[in-house]
């Protein structure tokens, strides 16, 4: 287990956060101790009201006095309105600007860590890690901060008034640090358990509403329902953990604080009543004895916060820790002019997840340019994997992947990418409008240019819905057929305009007119231009230039496909199933 000191250091994260808006948190300190200080003067206020006002039996004494303690009461509002204002406006500009830069980092990790990453883990990070730290900056450390001067000063005022009084209160308050200290500790262990509760029914309720039809076709809802219910028990238990801890550190400070205030209060009764007291000096002393109680009562609380947020931290930086696996190198190649050529120099890779078996082995294979190269072979056999590596998704462990003759690995990842058009097999329709989902090929793309290669990927039945390119396709393209996204996702990639073309599977969703179709698009886009086809339908590539069969990682046959069904072999039993069927 972490040292205290340790644990809190990770509340460091917030310090660049706040350093560009430093004069506004001078601002917000410096409206804190003047809201302070007059909270404290409330108790001076007080004993003239009653010494010089009440005592003294004057009513224009007792009017200076009130109209005085009216002016420190509006002065007092008025800081700290400033400084709720100043410390909740910090609050929101620092989350904003930390989800900003966890959400940029996010980006930046290769696929690889998402493989063994959850979701609703970096999801709840993302929302409800960050959201504790806003309330740390824009609530809880303001009020914890005004606490510590509160409770400092009201100890001094508390000497000031009466130390044998203050000697009696002192004597209390290590049994009232104490129990923070211990309880908070515990508190940020069970805090931390709790917020990881929360993040596994993020990632539970995301992962079933994501397959809802899956969960549905299967009638599979009373075994996701009871799951997700049991976990939603586990948070609460974890969350009621943490709510009980501090529910004892309230316990223990109230009736410690107070009880010394109320004991306090009994011993300067008997000081008034003999005389050694005024009455407006008890009332300032009872006055700044329950600041200081209030003060410490507060802390529990705010020092729970402190640890709460501190736990999120830790969850954060340790996400901002993970470095990508694919960087940009530190001196990068620039890529010739585009011509398209491809070459794999004997290439060896395995996933990270799966290094005891490997996707492809001594792999090698060059494509010219213009031409057309179709992957095919059994499932696993390494064809996606292929193009994944191309994408630079990955690094092989050994060997080299060039593009135009510069490797790839010296290579900013962004210019690589930049040269290549993908159409996956299960493409990605985003939450807003067929117009921006096609643009998501090409930002700067005029509306002209969008309307092209929806028509060129004959997606035009997008122009018939509601708003046309305008509608908005649901989450994941709910409102479309799979055919229909597939060539929502062909017309992204036309849109493009890539040197080197990426085709993995991409007629696998169409029926046999729209196939037709969009098969002579794609052969009007690849003339000219470099293309990798996976395929597991072999009609759909027999017109390659080159077909290469894979299995076990390995190219086992490639040639023109009447060549490949004369050999016999792997390529013409696929075939003769296939055609024959």
């Amino acid at each position: 287990m972490k040292p205290a000191r340790a644990r809190l250091a990770a509340l460091g994260l917030l310090l660049p956060y706040l350093r560009p808006y430093r004069g506004r948190v001078a601002l917000a300190g410096l409206a804190l101790v003047l809201a302070s200080g007059l909270v404290l003067g409330l108790g001076q206020g007080l004993r003239h009201l009653v010494d010089e006002g009440f005592a003294a039996g004057s009513g224009a004494a007792l009017d200076r006095t009130a109209l005085a303690l009216f002016g420190l009461v509006a002065a007092l509002a008025a800081a700290t309105c400033g400084r709720f204002f100043l410390m909740s406006w910090l609050g929101e500009r620092v989350a904003a600007d930390l989800r900003r830069d966890v959400f940029a980092h996010l980006l930046t990790l290769s696929p690889a860590y998402y493989e063994r990453a959850r979701t609703g883990d970096i999801l709840s990070r993302l929302t409800a890690d960050v959201a504790l730290l806003q309330a740390l900056t824009g609530s809880a450390l303001s009020q914890g901060l005004r606490n510590v001067l509160t409770g400092a000063g009201a100890f001094v005022m508390l000497l000031v008034t009466s130390p044998k009084l203050a000697g009696i209160v002192a004597i209390v308050l290590p049994f009232v640090i104490g129990p923070m200290i211990g309880f908070g500790r515990r508190e940020r262990r069970l805090s931390r358990t709790a917020q990881e509760r929360v993040a596994d029914l993020g990632d539970t309720a995301e992962e079933v509403l994501n397959g809802l039809r899956t969960v549905q076709a299967f009638t599979h809802e009373p075994v996701d329902r009871a799951r997700y219910a049991a976990q939603v028990e586990g948070s609460v238990a974890a969350a009621l953990r943490r709510i009980g801890t501090r529910a004892l550190l309230i316990l223990v400070v109230i009736l410690l604080g107070f009880g010394a205030v109320t004991f306090a209060l009994w011993v300067g009764g008997q000081d008034v009543i003999a005389g050694r007291m005024t009455g407006g000096e008890l009332s300032a002393f009872v006055l700044y004895a329950v600041m200081l109680a209030t003060s410490g009562a507060s802390l529990s609380e705010v020092w729970g916060e402190i640890q709460r947020a501190a736990g999120a931290a830790e969850r954060l930086l340790e996400l901002l820790a993970e470095r990508p696996a694919i960087t940009a190198p530190a001196a990068p190649l620039v890529l010739p002019a585009p011509r398209g050529r491809i070459e794999f120099r004997d290439v060896t890779f395995h996933y990270p997840t799966r290094p005891d078996r490997s996707a492809l082995e001594g792999f090698s294979l060059t494509v010219e340019p213009g031409e057309t190269v179709a992957l095919v072979g059994p499932s696993g056999a390494g064809k996606t994997t292929v193009l994944q590596l191309l994408l630079r998704f990955y690094d092989p462990q050994s060997g080299r992947i060039l593009l135009d003759g510069a490797d790839i690995a010296r290579l900013e990842p962004a210019a690589l990418r930049g040269r290549l058009g993908l159409v996956p097999q299960d493409p990605v329709i985003f939450s807003t409008t067929a117009r921006e989902n096609i643009r998501f090929g090409r930002p700067d793309a005029s509306g002209a240019e969008i309307e092209a290669a929806m028509r060129a990927a004959s997606a035009e039945f997008l122009e018939a819905l509601p708003e046309g390119l305008d509608t908005h396709l649901g989450t994941r393209g709910v409102t479309l057929s799979g055919g229909q996204r597939q060539r929502v996702a062909i017309a992204r990639a036309i849109l493009r305009d890539p040197a080197v073309l990426l085709l993995d599977e991409a007629t696998s969703a169409l029926d046999a007119e729209s196939e037709r179709a969009v098969q002579g698009a794609l052969e009007r886009l690849a003339r000219g231009r470099t293309t990798l086809v996976v395929a597991h339908r072999l009609a759909t590539v027999r017109r390659a230039d080159r077909i290469v069969v894979l299995e076990g990682g390995r190219i086992i046959a490639s040639g023109p496909h009447d060549t490949l069904v004369r050999e016999g072999g792997l390529y013409s039993r696929l075939a003769a199933l296939q055609f024959e069927a």
